[in-house]
């Protein structure tokens, strides 16, 4: 698996973020597809089934992300003071997964991912 993913530019792009390796890269970049059917991340948390009583792989990755991603972490933290962990945990695999979808959307890494993600109304892709 891992070489597998290695040999996949997406799946490398994807474990530059912090918790998400080689299955979770590869799960994802083969469960999307094509990212460009997707206009917006809402469609693919949608389409991944991320909803608040689900319990799947990118629910897993999430919670590694949550320990090694200080941002997603401290957003994980506060979402538990006021909801269920459950919720919590749904909500941090549903930011994650829209992360990686605009990774791979971009081309761009996880470093520069979050500076863009930060902004807001920033064209992430060109309308062409």
């Amino acid at each position: 698996m891992t070489e597998a993913a290695e040999k996949d530019q997406n799946a490398r792009l994807l474990m530059t973020q912090p918790g998400v390796g080689p299955v979770t890269s590869l799960a994802f970049v083969l469960t999307l597809g094509d990212v460009s059917r997707f206009p917006r991340g809402k469609q693919v948390a949608s389409y991944l089934g991320l909803i608040p009583r689900e319990y799947s792989s990118v629910v897993e990755a999430a919670q590694g992300a949550v320990r090694c991603d200080p941002q997603l972490r401290s957003e994980y933290l506060h979402r538990c003071h006021r909801k269920p962990k459950g919720v919590a945990k749904v909500a941090a695999a549903r930011k994650l997964a829209i992360r990686l979808y605009w990774m791979l959307r971009t081309q761009k890494a996880y470093p520069a991912i979050v500076s863009i993600e930060s902004r807001s109304r920033v064209p992430l892709v060109s309308e062409s």
